[in-house]
């Protein structure tokens, strides 16, 4: 009888979740979550996105402050929803920039093609070299506004890591 009843006191009941996130923000999230009470079980990459891992965690059930452990956890998570879109706005406008060149000076190209087809070879001239220009400068226009947007979103950014640390960090205290 006394068996059962120590068997009993050993049984720990847990809740499972599995996180899908980037893999450059991996080690970030199975830090965090270890704030929350979670243990990581395992981390494995799907095989449908390929720069992003899933990574599974578990908890104590009867974990004490499990409400605001776990509105901690919602706060982290958004926080850490809204850093992957301020990386990811770092290189949107230097990209759509630098494709909307790209092509245009791909349309250039095409009217040099269809100009010398044409047996107008100034006029292929004149056409190729805007469109040689538009196939050149979209690295350097790409490398520039990533530059400025990359300087500009690096505050709020290091701001938001600061709000995760906090988070985090209240979260260690309730355990």
């Amino acid at each position: 009888m006394n068996l059962m009843s120590e068997k009993k006191e050993l049984f720990i009941g847990y809740e499972y979740r599995d996180v899908t996130i980037a893999k450059d923000f991996s080690t970030l999230i199975i830090d965090g979550y270890e704030n929350f009470g979670w243990q990581m079980i395992s981390a494995s990459t799907p095989s449908q996105a390929i720069n992003s891992i899933t990574v599974k965690f578990k908890r104590n059930r009867a974990i004490q402050h499990k409400a605001e452990l776990t509105k901690l956890q919602r706060n982290f998570d958004v926080t850490l929803e809204e850093i992957q879109k301020l990386e990811k706005q770092k290189t949107f406008l230097a990209s759509i920039v630098g494709f909307t060149i790209g092509l245009i000076g791909t349309c250039f190209m095409a009217g040099a093609v269809f100009a010398i087809d044409a047996n107008l070879t100034i006029l292929m001239v004149v056409l190729a070299i805007p469109g040689l220009i538009g196939w050149i400068l979209p690295y350097f226009i790409f490398n520039k506004l990533k530059l400025v947007k990359t300087k500009s979103f690096n505050l709020i950014i290091e701001k938001k890591y600061d709000e995760i640390y906090e988070i985090s960090k209240q979260g260690n205290c309730l355990l």
